[in-house]
């Protein structure tokens, strides 16, 4: 797959890079970046929004974006290229799984685990089942469909991303801006754990499977089937990895 080629749906973009709130306006910029990168809305290879376009979406000044974009710049997650086709482009790879920094990850959530897979699987089984309730046009099946073939066709070190993209699609066929952010969020603070657990040959049939099935609910309008196999993927996702952290 040729990732300059590819470009994120205005509606990640619009979730990833949603207004700063607060009051840490550099703090909250880099976090969005981050957030945006991580979970794969802009991949590897793939260029930011120009510097006009992404401080207006952030509602910061150019100032601020571009001191922002210097300290990932030096952090390794993106680099700036001049000329015709210049921007800023995302360098950042995943990390590889490793049981070790899972446990770390975990450790750093501690109590805080439980919470987070439960606030993502409320939030995940009800968009599942209000995309189903939709009317989506053709060319939001189109996009659905997409994202479920990239994540079917991703190798091991695309594979996270490409699923992050996935459920975050889901996010933005409910047609509610504030539900695909909080989608957006809740993967972001399981990010570190979701990416460090082993790449298992069965575990991902299994997900591919549990994708489609989704997948399939949603598109034929089935609200009771899209929330029921959604919950079944996110319980089979937390089983596997408390099982890793046991």
């Amino acid at each position: 797959m040729d990732e300059a080629a590819r470009a994120p749906m205005d509606g990640q973009v619009d979730a990833a890079f949603r207004p700063v709130r607060t009051g840490n306006a550099f703090e909250e910029t880099v976090e969005r970046l981050l957030q945006a990168i991580k979970l794969g809305v802009v991949a590897h290879g793939e260029r930011l929004p120009a510097e006009r376009e992404l401080a207006a979406r952030l509602g910061v000044s150019r100032e601020t974006l571009r001191e922002a974009l210097r300290s990932l710049q030096q952090a390794g997650y993106v680099e700036s290229r001049r000329g015709r086709y210049g921007g800023t482009f995302v360098t950042y790879r995943p990390p590889a799984p490793d049981v070790g920094e899972l446990r770390r990850a975990a450790e750093d959530l501690g109590a805080e685990l439980e919470d987070a897979l439960a606030y993502r699987l409320v939030l995940e089984t009800g968009a599942a089942e209000l995309a189903a309730r939709r009317e989506l046009t053709a060319e939001q099946r189109e996009y659905l469909l997409r994202r479920l073939h990239d994540a079917d066709s991703a190798g091991p070190g695309e594979y996270r991303q490409c699923d992050s993209r996935f459920h975050l699609a889901i996010g933005e066929l409910t047609g509610s801006p504030s539900l695909a952010a909080s989608i957006a969020d809740a993967r972001m603070r399981l990010n570190d754990l979701l990416n460090a657990i082993p790449m298992l040959g069965r575990n991902i049939d299994h997900a591919s499977e549990q994708h489609h099935a989704v997948v399939r609910a949603i598109l034929a309008g089935d609200p009771a089937g899209a929330r029921r196999t959604t919950e079944e993927h996110l319980e089979a996702t937390a089983t596997l990895l408390r099982a890793f952290l046991a």
